[in-house]
């Protein structure tokens, strides 16, 4: 048998919605990582200057294409005024690994040339494959004319595509890491250096935890974030911000409205009934309850359901707290968790005559009920043989 229990009735669990933020941004996005829900967002397929949210597909190509220990060569750069460097020397040799710090924390416009040449052996021939991926992975409005990042006429992207690339991203532990790391200093290549990420919201609020920042006279600022709380990771993507201080208004205020959209519910608690089970040769029900409490971390639309797997009928004797069946939690038909349904009381076989009664009235073991029926019945035998042998005399 499968009983469902619908505990929390999406449509009731709150009466207004929060209001979303006015942004200074040109186009955004807020997806939740774990369904990739769109709670918000404006222009969000519109393509646009990327900047150097460009080293994302920089990042997704190495990290399917190198080992992470092979050691590349840098080939020569000549950066132009204000481009971000990693500051490697024309034939420093750096491992992937490193490289890949460089390129996603200080943004590290020769870390990337160099990764690209590793990949693909030329610049073209990387760019060739950043489209060619793009195309795979569904990015229909972006084009890629560099591994940097660099204003180009076929160098853009959309909200909508930035989201998608860092959940593809986001599968990968190491990118995880990185994007989420502070500072870190790199031991390959000529000398030591430490680096600092670029990303000032991961500094200053410790529940952010990446990914990219970006920006070019034509781009404006860019920022692809990601935050956990309550149990909820969510990304934003803010394109076109006029500074940088707005871009990084705009993304805490997305985020703050994306997280106020989900509530903490205790979607079964110990104890609590969840269905019954019948007892046929004890000729009753015996409630079924849960053995530990579900929590869940749910949007304000969302329904959180239960479902009780258990037999039809099961047989006495039952002991209390014996497993039954299972509880099963779910969210929109997403399993988040399962408990033990146990029996809420023991049920005794049912017995018959005055045994039956007896067995009934008197609590205890079943050995105990026997020895006092016995004793009563000697009782009973003995004050006959008295009240005989009183008429005899």
């Amino acid at each position: 048998m499968i009983a469902t229990l619908a505990l929390i009735p999406a449509a009731t669990a709150h009466a207004s919605s929060p209001k979303p933020p006015a942004l200074e941004a040109r186009q955004w996005i807020l997806i939740d990582t774990s369904d990739r829900a769109r709670l918000l967002g404006h222009e969000v397929s519109t393509s646009n200057p990327m900047a150097s949210t460009t080293k994302l597909m920089t990042a997704y190509l190495t990290l399917h294409k190198l080992p992470l220990e092979k050691k590349l060569t840098a080939p020569p750069y000549h950066p132009i005024a204000g481009e971000s460097l990693l500051g490697l020397e024309a034939g420093e040799r750096m491992s992937v690994r490193d490289l890949l710090y460089g390129l996603l924390l200080p943004s590290g416009n020769d870390a990337a040339v160099t990764l690209a040449d590793g990949v693909s052996g030329s610049e073209g021939a990387f760019v060739t494959k950043m489209n060619h991926e793009a195309r795979v992975l569904g990015l229909d409005d972006t084009s890629y004319a560099n591994p940097i990042g660099l204003d180009a006429p076929t160098n853009y992207t959309s909200p909508r595509d930035l989201a998608k690339l860092t959940l593809a991203l986001r599968h990968d532990a190491l990118f995880r890491k990185i994007v989420n790391t502070a500072r870190t200093t790199l031991e390959t290549g000529d000398h030591p250096r430490t680096i600092t990420n670029r990303n000032t919201l991961l500094l200053n609020h410790p529940w952010v935890n990446g990914v990219k920042t970006g920006y070019t006279p034509a781009a404006g600022n860019v920022l692809v974030a990601t935050a956990t709380r309550k149990g909820v990771t969510l990304l934003s993507v803010v394109m076109g911000e006029p500074t940088e201080a707005s871009r990084d208004s705009d993304s805490l205020a997305l985020l703050d409205y994306g997280f106020s959209l989900y509530r903490r519910e205790q979607a079964v608690r110990r104890g609590e009934r969840v269905g019954s089970a019948d007892v046929p040769n004890a000729g009753v029900r015996v409630p079924l309850v849960a053995d530990k409490t579900v929590e869940a971390t749910v949007r304000n639309t969302q329904h959180v359901d239960v479902s009780l797997h258990a037999p039809t009928a099961v047989e006495a004797p039952i002991h209390r707290g014996q497993r039954i069946g299972t509880a099963t939690v779910t969210v929109e038909g997403k399993q988040i968790g399962r408990v033990a349904a146990v029996a809420a009381r023991a049920v005794k076989p049912a017995a018959s005559g005055v045994v039956a009664s007896v067995d009934d009235a008197i609590p205890g073991p079943r050995i105990v009920v026997w020895l006092l029926v016995v004793a009563a019945a000697a009782f009973v035998i003995l004050i006959a043989a008295a009240l005989v042998g009183r008429r005899s005399g």
